[in-house]
């Protein structure tokens, strides 16, 4: 996700989201994971319970959506979250067994408490791990998805891309989703391109070739984009065969009159 899909808060609080901060360091805030991007799984954080937990761990081999926030934020971090759970309850998947969610704190000054009156009522229970960590292994996992975020000391705020990704089961960066303009239909087939259609059953593959169209970015992904020309080619040479069989026909009709 690029610059133009970063920082809705921009959009919407302006003058919040530039109080401390200058254009340069605006500039800096964007989603952009590099080619081939991985999550560290072995970077190690704390949960809600106080234990060490492993990016790994937390993934546990499933199809991931990875939600950075800041767990103290006074603008879109909550309806962000919140426009998730719902997302991720119309889905008709089911966390823990096909795929996890894995909810990490962006500022290192955040405490277990934060945590969890951030997430309070919302996300919880099986597949979902909300982490908190040092600022050695948030810049670690944010640095390796080109997630980058400036903080701004002057009003103990945050500024960070409105975004999440969502990641394959051996850690890699699948593809980046809109915070604010999650709808679920989107986060499902997303979850089941990360799993590679594999979770979900026979109807959640066949979804996934029929929609392949990627909303939050207005173009076909790659693998339906390339379906989407040979099947076209083919359509026009079947036109193409058809128009030239009737024109002979026409011409032998003709000749014989």
């Amino acid at each position: 996700m690029r610059r133009a899909v970063l920082l809705i808060a921009m959009a919407i609080w302006p003058e919040m989201a530039c109080a401390g901060l200058t254009e340069e360091q605006i500039n800096r805030v964007t989603f952009d994971p590099p080619a081939g991007a991985h999550v560290p799984m072995a970077l190690q954080f704390e949960d809600l319970g106080g234990h060490n937990v492993s990016v790994g761990s937390a993934i546990a081999g499933r199809p991931t959506l990875l939600i950075p926030a800041d767990f103290t934020c006074r603008q879109i971090c909550g309806p962000a979250l919140t426009i998730a759970n719902s997302a991720l309850q119309q889905t008709e998947l089911a966390a823990g067994r096909d795929y996890s969610v894995v909810v990490v704190g962006i500022d290192p000054h955040d405490t277990i408490d934060d945590a969890r009156r951030f997430t309070a009522g919302q996300l919880g229970g099986a597949g979902t791990s909300v982490l908190t960590g040092s600022r050695e292994s948030i810049n670690a996992l944010l640095d390796a998805i080109g997630y980058h975020a400036a903080p701004d000391s002057s009003d103990d705020a945050m500024a960070h891309p409105a975004a999440f990704a969502t990641l394959a089961p051996d850690g890699r960066v699948v593809r980046t989703l809109s915070s604010l303009a999650l709808q679920p239909t989107d986060l499902r087939l997303a979850l089941l391109e990360a799993g590679r259609g594999q979770i979900g059953g026979l109807s959640g593959r066949i979804a996934l070739l029929c929609y392949g169209f990627d909303a939050v970015h207005g173009i076909y992904t790659r693998r339906i984009t390339a379906m989407l020309q040979i099947s076209g080619a083919a359509t026009v040479a079947v036109l193409a065969g058809f128009i030239g069989l009737m024109l002979l026909r026409r011409r032998r009709r003709g000749a014989q009159v």
